[in-house]
């Protein structure tokens, strides 16, 4: 599955004079997807190379006020529920095929299990799609991984699966090296992340996001790929269940210089790849040039 006629070069996570709530056109999604942005102070226990979040700048605010939160999100879901979202200028070009809600996401300028009371708003979000008869909307919870063992994290993903979510789990390596690289973790081993998503994925079926680019113009290795697919097949050998895995590439401006998209031959070499050694399935997402233009 491609998605190249998408644009995609811009995700902006604002929207009007919202706060923690954006829509964007997502690749990823297939339509509409509203975000969540749980961490306006824009910390995080990563430092991807390929974040697009510029923290070279300071935030505009750091704290979560959880009303007026809630606050935005009704507002977004009940104007995307009546058509009237659909009328924003950046959703002029919108195929109407497109226009559509896909999901409520929380993924912002952090971790989001990393906010102190994730278990609490994720619990008042779910309340709030029922309250809107929006059940069959999905949450996704795209994370890093690094904290999915704590307990409080465990108990909002038992409301995530009670409410029909979806883990979107980040796995961007098959060796401790390449990790190091590319997701700058700041202490946190490879091992806990492919345990945290072992651990995870033995209760529900989880999703792997794998976002792989160029460096200085060279591309993950056939080896590095190699064990990218032995740590896949680790998972379900260990009892976890991966629905899907989305193989992606950078589409907008990222914050180290020398990160650029792979080709769309590159993109698809990889899902190839992740389809004959794991057999599992495997969606490609292509990048942009637009940003370097």
């Amino acid at each position: 599955m491609a998605d190249k006629g998408l644009s995609v070069s811009r995700h902006p996570r604002t929207l009007g004079e919202n706060r923690y709530v954006y829509a964007v056109l997502s690749r990823r999604a297939k339509g509409i997807s509203v975000g969540i942005n749980l961490n306006p102070d824009k910390i995080c226990n990563f430092d991807c190379i390929y974040c697009q979040v510029d923290r070279t700048t300071p935030p505009e605010f750091q704290d979560v006020d959880e009303s007026e939160l809630l606050g935005e999100l009704e507002s977004v879901l009940t104007r995307a529920k009546e058509g009237s979202l659909y009328r924003e200028p950046r959703f002029a070009a919108v195929p109407e095929a497109l226009r559509r809600l896909s999901d409520i996401s929380f993924a912002g300028d952090g971790e989001p299990t990393s906010y102190p009371r994730f278990r609490e708003i994720l619990a008042s979000v779910a309340a709030l799609k029922q309250r809107l008869e929006l059940g069959g909307l999905k949450i996704a919870l795209l994370t890093n991984g690094t904290l999915l063992d704590r307990p409080a994290v465990q108990e909002a993903l038992d409301i995530l699966d009670r409410s029909g979510g979806e883990i979107w789990a980040k796995l961007d390596a098959g060796t401790e090296e390449y990790y190091e690289k590319v997701c700058v973790p700041g202490g946190t081993r490879f091992a806990k992340i492919l345990t945290n998503i072992l651990e995870a994925s033995r209760l529900r079926s989880v999703v792997i996001q794998s976002l792989f680019l160029a460096y200085e113009g060279a591309g993950p290795s056939a080896e590095e790929i190699d064990a990218y697919c032995r740590r896949l097949n680790e998972i379900v050998q260990g009892g976890g269940r991966i629905k899907l895995v989305q193989v992606y590439t950078v589409a907008r401006r990222p914050a180290v210089s020398s990160v650029t998209p792979l080709s769309n031959s590159q993109v698809d070499a990889i899902a190839a790849e992740v389809r004959r050694a794991t057999g599992l399935s495997a969606e490609c997402y292509y990048g942009s040039s637009a940003w370097q233009e």
